[in-house]
């Protein structure tokens, strides 16, 4: 059975012991900021922010990250990673990446193109003959934008892997099974579809282009250069140091336990787990340009069009918003038990990493506020 804990709004931190850890690792953090520049006033501010947006919508715990001047400079976890157990939550706990799993992936098959084992341009079947050709081919360059034309789940949820499933999935060619014989929900290239299950079509081709599975090419091309230690695969039945529990939030306001997920058959798209220190590390590791060149980098952040010229306001693999009055690389997350979001400020060397252990919450607003505060940013008037 699910536990049910009644953590009803600012009653989560009203706790005394949870309240108690707060402030300990919160302390913790600022001492290290205070080390490496971050003035007092914005420490207290994001520790306030995060507070609050914890206290407003029932998160057991949240783990940060800041980037600046090109480096990770702060972070830190508050509340819980396990409520059952009193277990903290610090910046090294491993959460679901969810969605922002994503831009990994775009940067590791960005990584292929400059190496020239995979041209962007051709059809999918070149590097992945499992996936059928439909009425018109369907690119990689199509993919990392949503141009694709693969659909993403069913609002019924039929034809999908149902939900609290524990079903796993041993290979990239078999999760193309759930959908890889449905017709396209557009001509590839004429609109901006959003699509999970196109990041899945994605990880077969990088397979194919690398002749590894993805998980073993991420790993040594991304995660190890980016000195991301932690960040893996979310395997549902392995027993995974550091991960932290999922939680949910019912009509009721009730926190339990969240719904199970083995998410084997997206971890392109929607399946890595990670700490707000390693996200922190990829973050400055882009902005550093030792994952891709900066040209490269450029196109992965520079908005697609569809066929007819319109601007779907993402690259590839990152959404691309002007907000504040600066340029942001970003995306969030969310799946069973965990809201994510992160971003990019290239122009002023910055970042930021927000993982929440609870889903149905927007990450992304704390992100923001996050971001305003470090950088200086207001919000724009009309």
């Amino acid at each position: 059975m699910k536990s049910r804990l009644p953590l009803h709004g600012s009653n989560l931190l009203r706790t005394p012991i949870t309240s108690l850890l707060v402030l300990l690792l919160a302390g913790a953090a600022s001492l290290c900021a205070q080390e490496r520049g971050i003035p007092a006033e914005k420490r207290a501010a994001i520790e306030k922010a995060v507070s609050s947006f914890m206290s407003a919508n029932s998160v057991p715990g949240i783990a940060a990250a800041v980037v600046l001047d090109g480096e990770p400079l702060w972070s830190a976890g508050f509340g819980m990673a396990d409520l059952e157990d009193y277990t903290p939550a610090a910046s090294s706990t491993l959460f679901r990446l969810g969605s922002i799993s994503k831009p990994i992936t775009a940067v590791a098959i960005l990584q292929l193109n400059e190496r020239g084992k995979l041209d962007l341009d051709a059809p999918v079947q070149k590097y992945c003959p499992a996936f059928p050709k439909k009425d018109w081919p369907i690119t990689t360059r199509e993919l990392l934008g949503h141009l694709g034309g693969i659909r993403h789940y069913n609002p019924d949820g039929k034809g999908d892997v149902p939900d609290d499933s524990a079903r796993h999935f041993s290979s990239t060619e078999e999760s193309l099974q759930i959908f890889a014989n449905d017709p396209l929900a557009a001509r590839p290239g004429t609109k901006f579809n959003y699509s999970t299950y196109g990041y899945t079509l994605l990880g077969c081709v990088l397979e194919g282009a690398a002749s590894e599975k993805y998980v073993d090419y991420v790993k040594e091309n991304i995660f190890r250069p980016a000195g991301m230690e932690q960040t893996q695969a979310d395997n549902f039945f392995a027993v995974i140091p550091h991960r932290t529990r999922f939680y949910h939030k019912d009509k009721a306001g009730v926190v339990q336990n969240a719904g199970v997920l083995d998410s084997s058959y997206k971890i392109p798209g929607g399946g890595l787990i990670s700490s707000a220190d390693d996200m922190a590390h990829f973050e400055a590791a882009i902005l550093a340009d030792k994952l891709l060149q900066h040209a490269t980098r450029d196109l992965m952040w520079t908005s697609q069009k569809t066929a007819d010229g319109k601007l779907t306001s993402y690259g590839l693999g990152w959404g691309v918003v002007e907000k504040f009055g600066v340029h942001i690389l970003a995306h969030t997350g969310g799946q069973q038990g965990t809201s994510t979001a992160f971003a990019v400020v290239p122009d002023r060397r910055a970042g930021v990493v927000v993982l929440a252990n609870m889903d149905g919450v927007h990450s992304g607003q704390l992100a923001d506020e996050i971001l305003k505060i470090v950088l200086d940013l207001k919000d724009k008037t009309p």
